[in-house]
């Protein structure tokens, strides 16, 4: 049970599973003390009254309780035989649990019951653990306080013994408390002070194996990963630069694909991310990327999440390289059985240059005569074992390209990214207007259409978007299509031309719409986001968000960066409930007031933490028990700084010192592929 719902399969993944929070069982509350926002109370009270309610199938056990401020319900629904004859009218108890309101009265549903004592309770007892559970593990008897139970079975067994995992001077230079007292502390704290000191052994040995890991591997990457000896740049990025690049590239494109030159020219494999906010030119860094290891004599690819995606960089890259001989072909789902076959013997003879794709590219009959290099857009969106197909396709492991428009917060990058090296576009081209952003409420929609149907009227274009947050969900689609007719009955045709877009529709028929809509046939987009990434239509300058309060702040920057892409003024339009809580009006107001997409991800790492961030939860690194890399950002940065300087002095952890760290590195580590010198 315990590891079909927890994931818990070890006494070691089991001593892991950490309580969430903590009560003081040493502070009492006075009934009228009792307030909406505390999620669990401690009462000393008398019963009064003892009743049994309802017909047979839904009898429920009412006892109400009084101290000298007030009064309030306990409640049972189930178990009410083994409860009834304790609770006797007169008698006291100690009452703790969750209170609720309901009919303008207090309760507790199944509460815990003690008889006060005179005695003080023991010290493990006095801050109580609270664990996470499911309702499968509560109708066996594991909720929070039998997980504890459990908790404390396990620790007082003769045999318990926790195993070291960091060297003596470490524990002593940082004054860190050994790791079995810390998994006492943690379950079962002795004091407040032990719980923080616990808390601080743990969260420093989870950052600090994290970081040693991936330090390790950049060093066997940059140490002994063969790669491709791009030795020089040739008569296709010459030819680009002087005749096809109709613009001065911007000095952070400049300084980025300079930092790229020396990687390719170093003979050790490139493994470099690069970040830059929506619309800062990292499709033409990628591009002369890609040029350069034409000029070796080698093939490069794109790999895109969407189809979507893919068909933009296949038009982009195309225009671009418009009258160049080099061969630029698409790969996706929807590509025809025989044009498949044609391009597998191009790319076998080495025939086509650069292939721009979606997960096809992962297909086992996709092989290339040389692959140089793989460009990886929005990497967070594929499996780690899917981008590794890539690397199979070649005997020399190819360099790779990691491109992202989503910013990633200094803190995150140093943990999900923290192998590779990394490169920032921080800079946008001249001559583009920043995004004039809006807050509207649902009560002025018809000023919204006013507005929508002048610029309409200018010949501009809009895009409406939903928030579908699964594809799946039926409600979320009924939402999209109640706006799509909404939207028809307001702006009717032959006026007005509406193109839609979703996940759920076939390839053809949402490539048809996309297209109707870049050529201008249409004027208005209703879509989910689909259209986040990959959509570059200088023409639409109005994006229309519905429900914003359903979005997170990358999400919502980076569909606000599919407008302001033409000369002419942009505007975001965030619509909303009239009626927001406060993170979602923190979420549309940063949105309102800020552009800068590193700003944004801050903020939206501090309001949702990093597991509700997009694509963090897949990447295998972030599975984190106790630390915060927000809360405990301190700790992360010295964390690496000791890793830095240990990997610096002995990479392979061969030293007598370092034999623990090796040790445990091996075992948390020994099921794992070593993806990090690839990706």
């Amino acid at each position: 049970m315990l590891r079909k719902e927890l994931q818990v399969h070890t006494f070691g993944e089991l001593l892991s599973y950490f309580p969430f929070r903590y009560v003081d069982r040493s502070r009492f509350y006075k009934i009228t003390e009792i307030r909406e926002e505390m999620t669990f109370i401690q009462v000393k009270a008398v019963i009064r009254s003892v009743q049994t309610i309802g017909p047979p199938r839904s009898r429920r056990l009412v006892a109400t309780v009084a101290d000298p401020t007030g009064t309030l319900d306990l409640v049972w629904f189930k178990g009410h035989k083994w409860v009834a004859d304790k609770l006797i009218p007169g008698k006291e108890f100690v009452i703790f649990g969750r209170p609720n309101r309901f009919s303008g009265r207090w309760n507790i549903a199944h509460p815990e019951l003690e008889v006060p004592s005179d005695q003080p309770p023991p010290l493990s007892e006095v801050l109580r653990p609270l664990y996470n559970s499911s309702e499968k593990l509560k109708a066996k008897g594991l909720d929070s306080r039998g997980i504890s139970k459990v908790m404390k079975t396990l620790l007082l067994l003769e045999k318990f013994h926790v195993p070291e995992t960091i060297p003596v001077e470490i524990l002593q230079s940082l004054r860190l408390i050994p790791r079995q007292e810390a998994f006492v502390n943690i379950h079962f704290p002795e004091s407040p002070d032990h719980l923080k000191r616990a808390q601080a052994r743990l969260k420093f040995e989870e950052l600090f194996f994290i970081q040693l890991r991936l330090l390790q591997q950049k060093f066997l990457r940059l140490h002994k990963q063969q790669g491709h000896p791009f030795a020089h740049v040739g008569e296709f990025v010459n030819r680009f630069y002087r005749n096809h690049l109709t613009f001065e590239l911007t000095g952070a494109q400049k300084r980025v694909i300079k930092e790229i030159r020396a990687d390719l020219g170093s003979g050790k494999q490139m493994n470099r991310l690069l970040q830059g906010d929506v619309g800062s030119g990292k499709t033409l860094v990628a591009l002369m990327t890609m040029l350069i290891a034409l000029d070796n004599g080698y093939q490069a690819c794109i790999m895109a999440p969407t189809e979507i995606l893919a068909n933009q960089h296949f038009q982009t890259i195309s225009r671009m390289l418009d009258g160049m001989s080099v061969e630029v072909r698409l790969l996706t789902g929807s590509t025809r059985t025989a044009d498949r076959k044609e391009m597998q013997q191009g790319l076998v003879n080495g025939d086509i240059h650069i292939v721009i794709g979606t997960h096809a590219l992962l297909e086992e009959y996709v092989q290339f005569k040389d692959l140089g290099l793989v460009v990886i857009d929005e990497q967070h969106r594929f499996g780690v074992a899917q981008r590794a197909k890539l690397w199979e396709k070649n005997r020399i492991t190819p360099h790779v390209l990691v491109m992202t428009a989503t910013p990633i917060p200094r803190t995150l990058a140093m943990t999900l990214y923290g192998d590779l090296d990394a490169s920032v576009i921080d800079e946008m081209p001249p001559g583009r207007k920043p995004v004039v952003t809006r807050h509207a409420y649902e009560s002025r929609r018809l000023e919204l259409f006013g507005f929508l149907k002048k610029k309409i009227k200018e010949r501009r274009q809009v895009y409406i978007v939903y928030p579908l947050i699964k594809e799946s969900e039926t409600m979320d689609l009924k939402n999209l299509m109640d706006g799509y007719d909404a939207v028809v009955r307001e702006f009717p045709l032959p006026e007005y031309a509406i193109s839609i877009v979703h996940g759920q529709m076939k390839s053809a028929d949402k490539e048809f719409e996309m297209q109707r809509f870049v050529i201008g046939q249409t004027q208005i987009m209703v879509a989910t986001t689909v259209i986040e990434v990959g959509v570059d239509i200088p023409n639409a300058s109005v994006m229309v968000i519905e429900n914003a309060e359903r979005f997170g702040l990358s999400q919502l920057h980076q569909l606000r960066g599919r407008v302001g892409r033409g000369a002419d003024q942009s505007f975001c339009i965030l619509m909303t409930s009239d009626t927001l809580t406060n993170d979602a009006r923190k979420r549309v107001q940063t949105i309102v007031h800020v552009t800068d997409g590193f700003r944004i991800a801050e903020t939206d790492l501090q309001l949702r933490g990093p597991g509700d961030l997009e694509g963090t939860q897949q990447s295998g690194i972030l599975d984190l028990k106790i630390a915060d890399i927000v809360k405990d950002e301190n700790v992360l940065k010295y964390s690496r700084n000791l890793a830095t300087r240990i990997i610096e002095e002995d990479p392979g952890l061969e030293r007598p010192e370092n034999q623990r760290l090796n040790r445990h590195l091996r075992m948390i580590h020994k099921y794992e592929h070593n993806w990090g010198l690839i990706s």
